[in-house]
């Protein structure tokens, strides 16, 4: 499969950039936050309740598609998170540096592993998210030179940036899939509650898409964008 032949690219990528319990920092004059992260996507965390944009970098979104070297889609999101869920795994706690907040009231911050090793210069490195120069100034163009040399990742084959790609979706009209349920009023991104109470969401083409079913008298719900779901405290399935 496609993910199969892609994942041990990044992960030997991490090797080159590589030269207790849960805690969370509230006081921001720290400006610091340490604990054992869950993702939310390709450069989204959460840290003991707080969700962390990290700095600087833009990862494909949860539902963008790119194309690998043959010509084939793939799900190029949902490759970047599990990438991002594997690096942190290799070396816990995660800390990150407060940087500001951003529009939607998140914690932007500057991450890094127990061993030192900065999560966004390793994800651009690895193909798995692009250097962002509104943010970053150009602080990973080193990197992402690499990588797209090397054919890393995304960089094997066609995508548009994670910010063009939504620029696009937002400007488009919304098209429902020609089998995926909607609801009347044309949202089809299902936003599901797990028997543990975690919140995810499941958009069309995803593996257990179908066979979600959505029980708005529990609190689950539907989405018309997949930010809507992120800041209403839902994560993306993996798969």
């Amino acid at each position: 499969m496609i993910q199969r032949a892609i994942l041990p690219f990044i992960f030997a990528a991490f090797a080159l950039v590589a030269s207790s319990a849960d805690s969370l920092v509230a006081d921001e004059s720290v400006r610091s936050l340490v604990g054992r992260a869950s993702v939310i996507d390709g450069d989204t965390i959460e840290i003991a309740g707080e969700r962390i944009r990290i700095n600087g970098i833009d990862a494909p979104e949860s539902s963008q598609l790119c194309e690998d070297d043959q010509g084939r889609s793939y799900r190029c999101g949902a490759i970047s998170a599990r990438a991002i869920d594997q690096l942190l795994a290799e070396s816990r706690p995660v800390r990150c540096e407060f940087v500001e907040r951003d529009q939607y009231g998140r914690f932007v911050g500057d991450c890094f592993r127990a061993d030192g090793l900065g999560v966004a210069a390793a994800m651009v490195r690895a193909g798995m998210a692009m250097d962002w120069p509104r943010y970053s100034g150009g602080a990973y163009a080193d990197e992402q030179s690499a990588a797209a040399v090397e054919k890393a990742g995304i960089w094997q084959g066609e995508f548009q940036p994670p910010w063009e790609w939504r620029a696009a979706q937002r400007n488009s009209s919304p098209v429902a899939p020609l089998i995926a349920p909607v609801t009347s009023d044309g949202c089809d991104i299902k936003g599901n509650i797990s028997r543990s109470g975690e919140r995810i969401y499941h958009v069309p083409g995803m593996r257990d898409y179908d066979r979600t079913r959505i029980n708005e008298r529990a609190g689950e719900r539907w989405f018309c964008r997949e930010a809507e779901a992120g800041d209403a405290g839902w994560r993306p399935a993996q798969r």
